[in-house]
């Protein structure tokens, strides 16, 4: 299994708000102010859908018995 299809998988299963940040932080690496300023919100709450898109996805990689960062 791959790790970068599993992660596509794994993003395409988030709500697309959340999909979208953990995208533009992990893929793009974008900082939470320019996430926060392309989708017009918060940073606290970039921060938020953030730290929940990471929790799902180490969770999902687990079930595939993939190492994630933790």
């Amino acid at each position: 299994c791959d790790l970068a299809a599993a992660v596509e998988r794994a993003l395409a299963e988030l709500p697309p708000k959340r999909a979208a940040v953990c995208k533009l932080r992990l893929i793009d690496d974008l900082s939470y102010a320019q996430i926060a300023g392309r989708l017009g919100i918060r940073e606290k709450t970039v921060e938020t859908q953030l730290a929940r898109g990471l929790q799902f996805l180490r969770h999902r990689l687990r079930q595939l018995s993939i190492p994630a960062a933790r």
